[in-house]
Protein backbone atom coordinates (compact mmCIF):
# COMPACT_ATOMS: atom_id res chain seq x y z
CA UNK A 1 0.00 0.00 0.00
CA UNK A 2 2.81 2.35 0.83
CA UNK A 3 4.33 1.66 -2.59
CA UNK A 4 1.09 2.58 -4.36
CA UNK A 5 0.86 5.79 -2.33
CA UNK A 6 4.41 6.73 -3.27
CA UNK A 7 3.63 5.95 -6.92
CA UNK A 8 0.56 8.24 -6.88
CA UNK A 9 2.58 10.99 -5.22
CA UNK A 10 5.32 10.63 -7.83
CA UNK A 11 2.85 10.70 -10.75
CA UNK A 12 1.09 13.70 -9.21
CA UNK A 13 4.39 15.54 -8.88
CA UNK A 14 5.22 14.78 -12.51
CA UNK A 15 1.84 16.16 -13.55
CA UNK A 16 2.48 19.43 -11.67
CA UNK A 17 5.87 20.16 -13.27
CA UNK A 18 4.49 21.22 -16.69
CA UNK A 19 1.73 23.18 -15.00
CA UNK A 20 4.21 25.14 -12.91
CA UNK A 21 6.45 25.72 -15.90
CA UNK A 22 3.58 27.12 -17.95
CA UNK A 23 2.45 29.32 -15.11
CA UNK A 24 5.79 31.15 -15.09
CA UNK A 25 6.08 31.89 -18.81
CA UNK A 26 5.38 35.43 -19.86
CA UNK A 27 3.29 36.24 -22.89
CA UNK A 28 5.27 37.41 -25.90
CA UNK A 29 5.75 41.16 -25.82
CA UNK A 30 4.04 42.94 -28.66
CA UNK A 31 6.19 45.55 -30.35
CA UNK A 32 4.96 49.11 -29.85
CA UNK A 33 2.91 50.48 -32.68
CA UNK A 34 4.87 52.72 -35.02
CA UNK A 35 3.75 56.29 -34.85
CA UNK A 36 3.34 58.33 -37.99
CA UNK A 37 5.78 61.00 -36.75
CA UNK A 38 8.63 58.85 -35.51
CA UNK A 39 11.57 60.78 -34.06
CA UNK A 40 14.58 61.17 -36.33
CA UNK A 41 17.58 58.99 -35.68
CA UNK A 42 20.49 60.67 -33.96
CA UNK A 43 23.03 61.76 -36.52
CA UNK A 44 26.46 60.18 -36.27
CA UNK A 45 29.14 62.51 -34.97
CA UNK A 46 32.37 62.87 -36.92
CA UNK A 47 35.65 64.60 -36.13
CA UNK A 48 38.37 66.12 -38.28
CA UNK A 49 41.46 68.29 -37.89
CA UNK A 50 42.64 71.04 -40.14
CA UNK A 51 43.88 74.58 -40.59
CA UNK A 52 41.38 77.43 -40.56
CA UNK A 53 41.23 79.11 -43.93
CA UNK A 54 38.31 81.46 -43.21
CA UNK A 55 35.33 81.89 -40.93
CA UNK A 56 32.37 84.15 -40.32
CA UNK A 57 29.36 84.10 -37.98
CA UNK A 58 27.68 81.18 -39.77
CA UNK A 59 30.42 79.15 -41.44
CA UNK A 60 33.95 77.83 -41.13
CA UNK A 61 36.28 76.67 -43.93
CA UNK A 62 39.29 74.44 -43.22
CA UNK A 63 42.01 72.67 -45.20
CA UNK A 64 43.89 69.56 -44.07
CA UNK A 65 47.38 71.00 -44.68
CA UNK A 66 48.70 74.45 -45.54
CA UNK A 67 49.47 73.26 -49.09
CA UNK A 68 46.09 71.53 -49.56
CA UNK A 69 43.62 73.12 -51.98
CA UNK A 70 40.64 70.95 -51.04
CA UNK A 71 38.46 72.77 -48.50
CA UNK A 72 35.76 71.55 -46.15
CA UNK A 73 32.99 73.92 -45.06
CA UNK A 74 31.11 73.64 -41.76
CA UNK A 75 27.97 75.44 -40.67
CA UNK A 76 28.17 77.20 -37.30
CA UNK A 77 24.98 77.77 -35.30
CA UNK A 78 23.98 78.83 -31.78
CA UNK A 79 24.55 75.28 -30.48
CA UNK A 80 28.17 75.17 -31.70
CA UNK A 81 30.65 75.24 -28.82
CA UNK A 82 33.88 77.06 -29.67
CA UNK A 83 37.00 76.86 -27.50
CA UNK A 84 39.63 79.38 -28.50
CA UNK A 85 39.83 82.23 -30.99
CA UNK A 86 39.15 81.47 -34.65
CA UNK A 87 41.96 83.15 -36.57
CA UNK A 88 43.07 82.18 -40.07
CA UNK A 89 45.96 79.73 -39.95
CA UNK A 90 44.96 78.29 -36.56
CA UNK A 91 44.96 74.50 -36.18
CA UNK A 92 41.49 73.21 -35.29
CA UNK A 93 39.67 70.09 -34.29
CA UNK A 94 36.06 70.12 -35.49
CA UNK A 95 33.34 67.76 -34.30
CA UNK A 96 30.33 67.73 -36.58
CA UNK A 97 27.36 65.79 -37.90
CA UNK A 98 25.98 65.67 -41.39
CA UNK A 99 22.52 66.93 -42.14
CA UNK A 100 21.82 66.35 -45.78
CA UNK A 101 24.70 67.94 -47.69
CA UNK A 102 25.67 70.21 -44.76
CA UNK A 103 28.39 69.61 -42.17
CA UNK A 104 26.97 71.07 -38.94
CA UNK A 105 29.76 71.91 -36.45
CA UNK A 106 28.92 70.90 -32.88
CA UNK A 107 32.29 71.69 -31.26
CA UNK A 108 35.37 73.57 -32.44
CA UNK A 109 38.61 73.44 -30.48
CA UNK A 110 41.52 75.67 -31.42
CA UNK A 111 44.81 73.88 -30.80
CA UNK A 112 47.32 75.91 -28.82
CA UNK A 113 50.08 77.39 -30.94
CA UNK A 114 53.22 75.31 -30.91
CA UNK A 115 56.03 77.27 -29.33
CA UNK A 116 59.21 77.32 -31.33
CA UNK A 117 62.15 75.70 -29.52
CA UNK A 118 64.60 78.19 -28.13
CA UNK A 119 68.04 77.84 -29.59
CA UNK A 120 70.70 77.86 -26.90
CA UNK A 121 73.62 78.40 -29.26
Amino acid sequence: MKTIGKLFAFVGALALIPTLALAQTRPAATPPAKSVASPAKTAATHSTNGILKSSDATSLVIVKTAKDTKTTTFTINAATVTKGTLTPGAHLQVRYHQQGALNIATAITVAPAKSSPKSGK
